[in-house]
């Protein structure tokens, strides 16, 4: 693969009403291509469903826009049933989700943010994990490089069937927050009761983020704080999660980025303790404002945050409690984050999905026989053994992470709202 061939991301989440943290990802990665210069970005343009009303926001992001004249529901349904590919006219398709067309000739990049619906079932709705278990299957069957946040979903994936050496490690990058609004973010607050210092907790509101054991655990510690500060919610409403409004537990929704960046700033603290997470932006966005971090064990946090087991209420209640109160222990947490956030960069990003666009053999991919050790076919042609299709990998072999930039860490969810 050269570097003057056309790219075309598909941003097909870019047009759900909540984006969540791929929307992140895919605008971070956007932007991050801007910074590293025309070489890169300029070979870009964004792909998605025509736009449902009014102005196509997409234009606005400065790259060429193509769409298909068809509702996002639709299009999602017909990739799945290998129907409506690409255009013919670009050299790879990079797909930041597992909603992706067929590529026709073109390599496909495909971005597998996480696979917890496997690990997590109980936590997503039926429909949905028949869905993500499906575009799994496609992504593995067709993709030429599946990237990953992190090493543990390599290994998941792997697992899963895919083969060692198409997978791509590139951590994402965080530095992605708006400018913040402290007058409008404080407006916000005072409309729900709060006027002074509070805790934080940013993410989707459903079962997998935990939210009721965090609930619990605040509100054992709670009449032990300085003073009764509230815990703020902010986030959207996901699925099978009813949180209730109280005087000390204070759901304030979606919020827009320069309030979430003003609300960082203002926290005593972020507690974010998924049952599991692929990656996970909230900790990082908190990092990057000097904001302690309260967290499950997370591919983002490394050692910058205040790990808590997400199973032990107790546990949770008292890292509250200490980082709270503790000026040693936020002191030391606020740096940490400093240090781990800045290392992680959208520039750094997308320099390493550059580089995997322009891999001498990304048209060419393994197949795997019974053997499980593959042999390569070329995408250009379809030349392939008779019988032997792209089916399942052997797990025998390590993910090769992507070669990384100067300055990115090799060890390595959110927007308007990270989740």
């Amino acid at each position: 693969m050269t570097g003057s061939g056309r790219v075309l991301v598909v941003v097909e989440q870019l047009r759900r009403a909540v984006p969540g943290g791929i929307g992140t990802t895919a605008l971070g990665l956007l932007d991050g291509l801007r910074r590293v210069g025309s070489d890169a970005s300029d070979r870009v343009e964004l792909y998605a469903s025509r736009p449902r009303h009014g102005p196509d926001p997409l234009r606005t992001l400065g790259y060429p826009v193509v769409t298909v004249p068809v509702p996002g529901p639709v299009l999602t349904r017909a990739w799945a049933r290998g129907r409506l590919p690409a255009p013919r006219h670009v050299s790879v398709v990079h797909a930041v989700s597992l909603a992706f067309p067929p590529p026709r000739s073109a390599a496909l990049v495909v971005q597998v943010n996480d696979l917890l619906w496997r690990a997590l079932p109980e936590a997503f709705p039926p429909r949905g994990r028949r869905w993500h278990e499906g575009a799994l299957a496609r992504a593995i069957a067709l993709a030429d490089r599946l990237v990953v946040p992190a090493p543990a979903v390599a290994a998941e994936l792997v697992a899963a069937g895919a083969h060692p050496s198409v997978i791509r490690v590139v951590p994402y990058g965080c530095d992605h927050l708006a400018p913040p609004d402290r007058d409008a973010a404080t407006h916000v607050l005072a409309r729900f009761g709060v006027r002074g210092p509070f805790l934080l907790s940013v993410g989707t509101l459903e079962p997998r983020k935990n939210l009721r054991r965090i609930i619990g655990a605040y509100r054992s510690i709670r009449d032990a704080l300085p003073a009764p500060w509230p815990l703020v919610l902010v986030g959207p409403q996901g699925w099978d999660e009813q949180i209730a409004a109280t005087e000390d537990v204070v759901l304030v929704g979606r919020v827009e980025p320069p309030v979430l960046t003003a609300l960082y700033d203002m926290a005593r603290l972020l507690v974010y303790a998924p049952l599991m997470e692929g990656y996970g932006l909230p900790p990082l966005e908190a990092m990057s404002r000097g904001t302690p971090v309260v967290a499950s064990p997370l591919p983002s946090t490394g050692t910058a945050a205040y790990d808590v087991d997400p199973d032990d209420q107790d546990a949770i209640a008292t890292a509250l409690l200490t980082v709270s109160c503790d000026e040693e222990v936020r002191s030391a947490l606020s740096e940490r984050g400093r240090v781990h956030s800045a290392s992680l960069t959208w520039a750094a990003t997308a320099r390493s999905m550059a580089a995997i666009w322009d891999e001498d053999e990304l048209g060419s991919r393994p197949v795997s026989g019974g053997s499980g050790l593959g042999r390569r076919t070329d995408r250009r042609t379809g030349r392939r053994p008779v019988g032997q299709g792209r089916g399942q990998a052997g797990p025998s072999a390590g993910a090769q992470p992507s070669k990384p930039s100067p300055g990115q860490r090799g060890d390595g969810e959110s927007g308007a709202c990270a989740c």
